[in-house]
């Protein structure tokens, strides 16, 4: 079964940018060469830090939405829970 994956990335200013997508490694790379979404080419929205797994495609928007209603607060009480530095979590990655 195939994986899903929301995710957060973030740039300098940690303006933050809530996604979700079945290849994690594809789509923050898309992301980097600014390219699928205006919004990321906009800020400059190039580093990962957070992502979780889910095995459902509906599971994973669902959550992908219930991140998106959250506050920016709680938004980053997420990522410092399992990224308390904001650490790009794509380092390496990337020849």
């Amino acid at each position: 079964m195939r994986q899903h994956y929301v995710y957060i990335m973030t740039n300098r200013s940690r303006t933050l940018y809530t996604g979700v997508t079945n290849n994690l490694e594809r789509r923050v790379g898309e992301h980097r060469q600014g390219i699928g979404s205006k919004f990321c080419n906009r800020y400059r929205i190039n580093r990962l830090v957070y992502y979780e797994t889910c095995s459902d495609p509906r599971g994973a928007i669902a959550r992908e939405k219930q991140i998106k209603g959250w506050l920016r607060a709680k938004k980053i009480a997420l990522i410092e829970s399992a990224n308390p530095d904001w650490d790009d979590l794509s380092e390496g990655w990337y020849g």
